[in-house]
């Protein structure tokens, strides 16, 4: 056997003992207050995190179903992680997030209410005609729209500001650019393999910069940093539930609407797109906080979109370059799509669209 083979397996039997250490770690975690009744391990999603569903004795009511996250120990930090502290003030702060029951810090389980497998995306897979779409759509800006004007640091107590890193945290022009160079590097010159000349590279690094100065120099509120149909879970009694909030932070409101409405996963024509646009501003109006320059505002929401797109196809193929997942390589198409056609609307980043179209496309 050569040692490169060797090697690849000590690796397989390593992973493998692991996570039976953590199953057996986590029917002890369970067993302190619960009859389990089975564990079965969940689909994962582009995290590390892993997933279980535990039924479990509930009393008289036989049995409940429950959810275990499993992550790195948390023992140092305690309920001071984020997803345990930005859950804590967004839950009482009136923002549909799942439930949290318990947790083992040692062994970084999380007990979680189960809120079932149906995502917005899913949940759209059933929609026949455009007004029912758009109805699923301003549910989920109905909750986006709380989450940026009842969660931000002054809505929280000094605890929470203290605790809360996202708070201290914000999309400013070098984070946004972090990002973007993020997939010239794990996108173009990775996975596609380009070599980008040195005047090419400095149209790339221009336009960016513009966008994301743009960007960086406007009102920020709590975005969840990932709010997209994927991260949408809707429940059989009809509640929108916002998951995957761990990484929230400071940053434009339009953030979280090119998240969503952009989505690499689902495609919105523009005359919807414009309608849910429309309604964000008069949802937010209604709650006190109004949008005074409306153009101003889509040309934002244009902006992000292309930056948020851009650093989602960085994600995609990191996956695959650091991790040897190629399930999410399928959705740059899309992406892409979505970034030349705002780019399009804008004559002074034209420069900027051919040369992304020309190492995309050639």
């Amino acid at each position: 056997m050569s040692m490169k083979i060797k090697s690849v397996l000590d690796e397989v039997k390593s992973a493998m003992d692991a996570q039976m250490r953590e199953e057996q770690g986590m029917q002890s975690f369970l067993e302190r207050s619960r009859a389990i009744q089975s564990i079965e391990k969940m689909p994962g999603d582009a995290s590390t995190r892993r997933y279980y569903r535990v039924k479990a004795k509930d009393g008289d009511h036989g049995l409940r179903s429950l959810v275990v996250m499993a992550m790195e120990p948390f023992e140092e930090k305690g309920q001071s992680i984020p997803f345990l502290s930005i859950q804590k003030h967004l839950k009482r702060n009136g923002v549909d997030v799942p439930e949290v029951l318990d947790f083992d810090a040692r062994q970084g389980f999380i007990l979680l209410e189960d809120l079932g497998d149906t995502t917005l995306l899913r949940s759209l897979q059933e929609v026949s005609d455009r007004s029912q779409e758009r109805v699923f759509f301003e549910k989920a800006i109905d909750a986006v729209v709380n989450l940026h004007v009842a969660t931000g640091p002054i809505h929280a107590d000094e605890a929470e500001r203290s605790s809360i890193e996202g708070f201290k945290l914000r999309f400013d022009e070098e984070k946004l650019l972090w990002e973007v160079n993020f997939t010239i590097e794990h996108f173009y010159e990775k996975h596609l393999q380009r070599k980008i000349t040195e005047e090419d590279m400095r149209i790339l690094k221009d336009g960016f910069t513009r966008i994301c100065a743009e960007l960086a120099a406007e009102p920020t509120v709590f975005t969840h940093r990932d709010y997209h149909s994927r991260n949408i879970m809707v429940t059989s009694t009809g509640r929108f539930v916002m998951i995957d909030f761990q990484d929230a932070r400071m940053g434009p409101p339009q953030y979280d609407l090119a998240s969503l409405l952009r989505d690499s996963y689902y495609q919105l024509d523009e005359t919807q797109i414009q309608h849910l646009t429309r309604y964000y501003r008069e949802q937010m109006g209604k709650r006190g906080a109004p949008v005074q320059d409306v153009a101003r505002f889509d040309r934002l929401f244009d902006l992000m979109a292309v930056q948020r797109n851009f650093k989602a196809i960085g994600s995609f193929a990191s996956f695959l370059n650091r991790r040897g997942n190629p399930a999410y390589l399928k959705f740059i198409g899309n992406t892409f799509e979505n970034i030349r056609r705002n780019l399009l609307k804008y004559p002074e980043f034209s420069r900027l669209r051919e040369v992304l179209y020309q190492y995309y496309y050639f």
